[in-house]
């Protein structure tokens, strides 16, 4: 049930990605509402992933999944009708609310079902299928919406989640709340929302800005007001959840756990700089190389199968050997890979970019599986729910960043005009400027990696 939900909510971020030309002409929407369409289901998620876990951990890990799948089901129902706009940006925020309930609980379900010494096993097939969905959902997506219209994309949730559902009900007869009799601190959650919101909106302002001739001063007093408020309210919420009995995320945890703080941080640099590869690669082939959307697709899918395949292996690989050298490996590798497509030109082989791509591949499967199998391994069971939720979040606003990062280098270099319309040169640029700024990250990763992610942590069980 949680394979099939991962794989769920996996393959409607990467479906929705082709669909968005569609989206675009159906609403008229502009650029800017464009990138929102997915940053609107993200910044939901992200918002609501802890609290989630707290509340799963409190009230019990099943309830809070089979809600998450429920709630995912009737918004991507809403699809079936003529909608507004308005209408479709608020499916798309309850979509990102559902879609958190799931993937902050799922992890922590299978944690707690399965001992120590076959958790990396479980891990590693469940990373697996994000990383079919990942896969099938450009493929499938560009299909379906060729043929069906961008709507059918959306509503193959419904009968996938339905299915998650009762099957969740029928089999899953236990229910995991390690946490039960604890206080829910609703002002600590909504404080840590709005402190959230408040960064990413903040940070899209300075990414939207390099679209317009603004100055730098421009740029940054645009931003200032809602980053320093979201800075503020963080504060307040690391203050807050210091002193609360029952915090909705315990912030001591980064303090005393050096494993699950080094964890974390490394998910967060590594989706920072990986996310945005595919985005990257696909300005590359179509409006560098001049390739059809067909083969674009066929090439940037040998990632995602490499990943899908190896990732079960890592993971069981974890079990038997010290996952600090697996994934600190894995961000190596992977940071060499971007490295590489930093130097991309005209001539770049398309054999060179699905090997380097498949090369990736191998080391986020190295590095992610392991990952989870170590922080979740170095906190107790009833904050279970609260580190897979945590989890979930630094992969999120990694993809934010990612997203908004690789959107400002562009539009540095291309200037305030359509991507299309961009000199080749110019988009070269931007784009070989990108990988070395992910692959900068990525070596930062290594770091967090390397001092973070160790085998020898008490045993939770």
């Amino acid at each position: 049930m949680t394979t099939i939900a991962s794989f769920l909510i996996a393959f409607t971020l990467s479906a929705a990605n082709v669909a968005l030309p569609e989206i675009a002409f159906e609403f008229g929407l502009d650029p800017v509402e464009l990138g929102w369409v997915q940053a609107s289901y993200l910044l939901a998620s992200v918002v609501i992933l802890v609290p989630a876990g707290r509340i799963a951990d409190i009230k019990g890990r099943k309830k809070v999944f089979l809600a998450g799948l429920l709630t995912f089901a009737l918004s991507s129902l809403t699809f079936l009708f003529p909608i507004s706009k308005a209408v479709m940006f608020v499916a798309r925020i309850a979509q990102g609310a559902g879609g958190a309930m799931i993937v902050g609980t799922a992890v922590a379900m299978l944690t707690s079902v399965f001992p120590l010494k076959e958790r990396g096993k479980v891990l590693g097939v469940n990373t697996g299928a994000v990383y079919v969905g990942i896969s099938m959902g450009p493929f499938l997506g560009g299909v379906l919406t060729q043929n069906c219209g961008w709507r059918s994309v959306f509503l193959l949730n419904v009968p996938l989640a339905m299915l998650a559902f009762f099957l969740t009900v029928l089999v899953v007869r236990q229910e995991w709340a390690d946490a039960l009799g604890s206080r829910f601190d609703l002002l600590g959650s909504i404080t840590y929302g709005t402190s959230l919101a408040l960064v990413v909106y903040g940070i899209s302002l300075i990414s939207s800005s390099f679209s317009t001739n603004a100055s730098l001063f421009e740029v940054a007093y645009g931003a200032i007001a809602p980053l320093s408020l979201g800075v503020i309210f963080m504060l307040s919420f690391v203050f807050l959840e210091s002193k609360s009995e029952s915090p909705v995320l315990d912030v001591r945890l980064f303090r005393s756990n050096i494993v699950f703080a080094f964890c974390s941080f490394a998910a967060l640099i590594n989706y920072s700089a990986t996310y945005a590869i595919t985005f990257l690669l696909s300005l590359y082939l179509q409006l560098v190389k001049g390739l059809g959307p067909q083969m674009t697709g066929l090439l940037l899918v040998s990632n995602p199968i490499v990943q899908a395949t190896l990732s079960p292996f890592a993971g069981s690989l974890s079990d038997k050997m010290s996952p600090r050298i697996l994934s600190t490996v894995g961000m190596a590798v992977t940071a060499l890979g971007l490295v590489l497509f930093a130097f991309l030109d005209y001539e770049s082989s398309v054999m060179f970019i699905a090997l380097n791509l498949a090369f990736i591949g191998l080391g986020f499967s190295l590095f992610s599986s392991p990952n989870t199998n170590a922080l979740m391994g170095s906190v107790d069971r009833k904050s279970f729910g609260v580190a897979s939720s945590i989890l979930a979040t630094m992969r999120q606003l990694g993809m934010i960043m990612s997203t908004f990062i690789a959107a400002a280098i562009i539009t540095l270099y291309i200037g305030p005009i359509e991507i299309s319309d961009a000199p080749r040169s110019s988009l070269m640029s931007g784009i070989s400027w990108s990988f070395v700024v992910s692959s900068t990250l990525c070596f930062i990763g290594v770091i967090f990696s390397f001092a973070g992610v160790r085998r020898d942590r008490p045993n939770r069980d």
